[in-house]
């Protein structure tokens, strides 16, 4: 006699609502390759990008931006340039099968007066993915994933290539960005003839890199994460897989500046200031809390990452009493003569300013709740949202004080 297994009552009215709720079918996955080719000795980059099967995508609307940024465009189905004086856009329709665009992109922009943020030189290119491969409005076919891939095809000589995303392989790197539907390369890239040092931090791996001969402090820079990491996770609870620090000399721009899970950073800038602040420090603010400031409200996103830059090194005992009121006083001199903090540009009096008001509104929220909350558990929540602007942002703060607030409720935020 066969045997036969009965399902509980229970069981069986589970696996159909399982079955009623599940999709019948997994998305079906078709591969994005993007291969970029750099090419020194004409300041420009070849890109290719190779759909699996064209007719996943209906079109791909790219905002090619500057006219002149972007040419000699080959594609398998229909492509449209719309030129523009001051931005241009291109759009896409893929060929069924396997369907390729190409085109060369500049990687050198006219030179700034304190120096360019990106570069390509004989040995070595140091580049913003977002460059390679500019923004698109991607409409695909219902049930479709797209895995995306990164390759590049270095010059004679170079050794090596860093992302700030996962290696797959030699000069291969994994794109998977839950923010976005259109996976693209974006963070900075570093390629050439280069000096790593890696560790991991957390869950973190953490690489630092620069082209050799160009003073980059790489073990200073690992020694000051390391110090300050345990105090970072605290404030803003985030593990990105990978954080990719890189740094150059003259006549790169003498400045930081963070993007996505990466940090460029001036090899001849200090990692510790004279006053005690930390550009290293300021940009790790921004990768890790991911705030977004609405138009006109740079205030926001300057001054806490500028706050944290202070405030971590003091939590971590990089930064004594005597030291941090000295800072203080610099700051509150610093910001005396402005009156107000929202608008298009941040400046250096109003970054100092709004680290002054953050402190004062710190203090209000520890006081108030009995050292029970403060400005952490503000940076957190703003963590959440998408867009933050001045309204949003003392709202937040006043549902955490429990209260109205006085010190936001002052002129500059008007």
């Amino acid at each position: 006699m066969p045997l036969r297994y009965i399902l509980p009552k229970e069981m069986g009215a589970g696996l159909l609502l399982l079955m009623l709720c599940s999709p019948l079918w997994a998305a079906k996955k078709v591969d994005l390759d993007y291969h970029v080719r750099l090419l020194p000795q004409s300041n420009q980059a070849e890109v290719r990008l190779t759909l699996a099967e064209g007719s996943a995508v209906r079109s791909l609307d790219f905002d090619l931006g500057v006219p002149g940024s972007y040419s000699d465009f080959k594609a398998d189905g229909t492509w449209q340039l719309t030129p523009d004086p001051t931005h241009s856009r291109g759009l896409w329709h893929p060929a069924p099968g396997k369907a390729h665009l190409s085109y060369r992109v500049h990687l050198n922009p006219p030179r700034k007066k304190n120096g360019p943020e990106t570069l390509i030189t004989p040995h070595w290119a140091l580049l913003r993915g977002e460059n390679l491969v500019p923004a698109a409005s991607l409409d695909q076919q219902d049930g479709t994933e797209l895995v995306a891939r990164l390759a590049f095809e270095l010059p004679t000589g170079w050794k090596s290539v860093e992302t700030a995303w996962p290696r797959i392989g030699k000069n291969r790197f994994r794109i998977d960005d839950a923010a976005r539907l259109f996976d693209r390369p974006t963070g900075w890239v570093l390629a050439g003839n280069l000096g790593s040092r890696r560790t991991t931090l957390g869950e973190t791996d953490v690489t630092v890199s620069a082209p050799q001969g160009e003073g980059m402090r790489r073990m200073d820079v690992l020694t000051l994460l390391t110090f300050v990491w345990p105090q970072v996770q605290a404030v803003f609870p985030r593990n990105p897989a990978k954080l990719l620090i890189v740094g150059a000399g003259n006549p790169m721009w003498k400045g930081s500046v963070a993007t996505r899970n990466s940090i460029y950073v001036h090899s001849a800038l200090p990692l510790v200031s004279e006053s005690g602040t930390s550009p290293l420090l300021r940009e790790l603010v921004q990768v890790f809390s991911g705030i977004n400031e609405a138009p006109g409200d740079d205030w926001i996103t300057e001054g806490i990452s500028e706050y944290y830059a202070i405030e971590l090194m003091r939590r971590a005992g990089g930064m004594s009493d005597e030291r941090y009121q000295t800072l203080q006083h610099k700051l509150s001199a610093a910001g005396k003569g402005v009156t107000r903090l929202r608008g298009p540009h941040a400046s250096q009096a109003m970054v100092a300013r709004a680290v002054t008001l953050l402190q004062a509104l710190d203090r209000e929220i520890r006081l108030q709740t009995h050292n029970k909350r403060s400005l952490d558990d503000v940076s957190q929540a703003l963590m959440r949202l998408d867009k933050v602007d001045t309204p949003t942002f003392i709202q937040l703060s006043e549902s955490v004080l429990g209260g109205s607030s006085d010190v936001l409720d002052s002129p500059l935020l008007r």
